[in-house]
Formats: C-alpha cells, structure tokens, sequence
C-alpha cells in the first residue's frame, strides 16, 4: 500500500508529526509490513520560518515531493497545487492520500485526488467551534 501526506502550511505539519511518529511505530514493530509512505509538501508556506524549521522541530522526514508553489490568489496558488500534484499522483499511483487541516493545499490535492479515484483521509484538529463569532 502506498499512502502520500500532503502537507503545505504551518498547521498542517504539526497535525501531520503525530501521525508521522505512529508510521514510524508501526515500521518497527512490523519491519515486514508493505506499507509505504510518501510526503509532498505543496510549498505554499515556503520560507524557513514558516516551513522548514518545523520539519526540523517536529523530526518530520524530507519531503519525497516539493511542488514549490509559492504565494498568489487563493485562485492562483490553488490552480498551481492543483497542477503540480497530478503529476505526483500519476507517477506514483497511491492507493490512499493524507490532508491535513483547511488550507488551499487541502482542498485542491483533495479535488485532485477524488477525480482520479484515490482515496483520501482528511485530518482536522477539533479545535474550532461552530460559531463563527469567536464565542464557545
């Protein structure tokens, strides 16, 4: 089985290293298991304050894909992920992709996933309320 974690923005690293660290569990304690995992990161956090240095602090692996994105629109950057993970998605084929949180790397990787029938886990924090006025 190969599974690919999308990850692009500040959030989505910190929901993605808890998983990350049950992977790596799961790989010890069953070495013969033929479970492969893959992470692209979209780019769309791109600098060293807002990406790389939590991939050093969460001991995050190095991303397999980097589609490097960068900023724009919510319009641009999405059509951009959008683009640059279909190429991801039909060279590596994966049987299942992980997103993390709400950002545009969520969304268009979801959308793309879905039109090519790859399933897809969506891991959200529980953090937010369903008010949208700040009160709990």
């Amino acid at each position: 089985m190969k599974i690919i974690s999308v990850v692009g923005a500040r959030p989505n690293f910190m929901k993605m290293a808890p998983i990350h660290k049950e992977f790596a569990k799961h790989k010890i304690q069953h070495p013969e298991s033929n479970i492969k995992r893959l992470v692209c990161h979209t780019g769309q956090h791109y600098d060293e304050k807002m990406s790389k240095v939590f991939f050093n602090d969460l001991e995050l692996p190095k991303p397999d894909f980097y589609l490097g994105v960068g900023s724009g629109s919510h319009a641009v950057q999405t059509a951009k992920i959008m683009i640059e993970f279909e190429k991801v998605l039909m060279q590596e084929k994966p049987d299942l992709i992980i997103v993390y949180g709400d950002v545009n790397s969520t969304v268009a990787c979801s959308l793309v996933a879905a039109k090519m029938g790859i399933k897809i886990a969506h891991v959200e924090s529980g953090l937010r309320s369903s008010r949208r006025t700040g009160q709990v």
